[in-house]
C-alpha cells in the first residue's frame, strides 16, 4: 500500500481513499458518539452552518470546540459525551481542524475519519478494501501535529503488516503539544480524561466512513468483524 501522509493545505489533487486523522480530540469524540447511540454525525463547514442545522432540526445534537455556546450542546470532549444518552440522535460536528479535513477529501471515493480508538477496525478496512494508495490527512497543526501524524503512521502499518505494536506511536501521542495543552488546560471544553480517552487503542470495533448526503457530509460507524488475525498485504 502505498501511504501518503498530508497537511490539509498539502492537499493539492483529489485522493482515491482518504483517511482523516484528528486524535485529540475530534474522531476520538465521533467515536464516542456512536458508542453512546448516535445514528449519524453531520459535518459542518462552519459554526454558522452547524447552527444553521441545529435551528433547523432542533432534536439533533449540536457539537463544537472550546467552551460551551449558545445554541450548542456539547463540546468536543470525549470525556464529557461519554455521559450523554445518544440514542437514535443525529449530531452535529464542527471543529477547528478535524471535520475541514473531511470536508476537504468529500469528494474522494472512499472517506475514513480515524483516531486511535478505531484504529484496528480502519486498518482492517482498508485490508479489506485492498487500497494501493491512501492518503492520510493530518489534520492538527497544518499537517504537522504528532498525535496524528503518529495515528495515521500506525494504521498505515497496520493495513499492511502483522503484530505491529502500538506503543511507539501511542507515546508519541502523548508526548504531543496538544496532549499537553489538555492536560494543562490551555485549550477550554476540557475534561481530565481526555487525553487517556483519545491514547486508548481500539475502543471501539468499527471504522467511521464519510459519505455526501446530498448537500451534507456525513459520519456513519461501519462495524468491523472480529480479525482472526492480521496478515500481511
Amino acid at each position: 500500500m502505498d501511504a501518503r501522509f498530508l497537511g490539509i493545505a498539502d492537499l493539492a489533487e483529489v485522493p482515491s481513499v482518504a483517511v482523516v486523522v484528528d486524535v485529540m480530540r475530534a474522531y476520538t469524540v465521533a467515536a464516542w458518539a456512536f458508542a453512546q447511540g448516535a445514528e449519524k454525525i453531520v459535518l459542518a463547514a462552519s459554526l454558522d452552518d452547524a447552527l444553521a442545522l441545529k435551528a433547523s432540526h432542533p432534536d439533533w445534537v449540536a457539537i463544537k470546540d472550546g467552551p460551551p455556546a449558545p445554541g450548542f450542546d456539547a463540546v468536543n470532549s470525549p470525556g464529557l459525551l461519554r455521559s450523554l444518552d445518544l440514542g437514535g440522535r443525529t449530531v452535529v460536528q464542527k471543529t477547528t481542524a478535524g471535520t475541514v479535513g473531511a470536508l476537504a477529501v468529500q469528494d474522494a471515493a472512499l472517506v475514513l475519519c480515524a483516531g486511535f480508538v478505531v484504529a484496528g477496525a480502519t486498518a482492517q478496512l482498508l485490508r479489506t478494501r485492498q487500497s494501493d494508495s491512501v492518503t492520510f490527512v493530518v489534520t492538527g497543526e497544518d499537517g504537522q501535529a504528532e498525535e496524528d501524524l503518529a495515528c495515521a503512521q500506525y494504521i498505515a502499518r497496520r493495513a499492511t503488516e502483522a503484530g505491529v505494536e502500538a506503543a511507539e506511536y501511542v507515546h508519541r501521542a502523548a508526548e504531543s503539544r496538544a496532549a499537553a495543552e489538555l492536560a494543562n488546560g490551555v485549550r477550554q471544553g476540557v475534561h481530565p480524561d481526555d487525553v487517556a480517552l483519545c491514547l486508548e487503542v481500539d475502543r471501539f470495533p468499527f471504522a467511521m466512513v464519510a459519505t455526501s448526503e446530498g448537500p451534507l457530509m456525513v459520519l456513519r460507524p461501519h462495524p468491523m468483524p472480529s480479525p482472526t488475525g492480521e496478515v500481511p498485504a
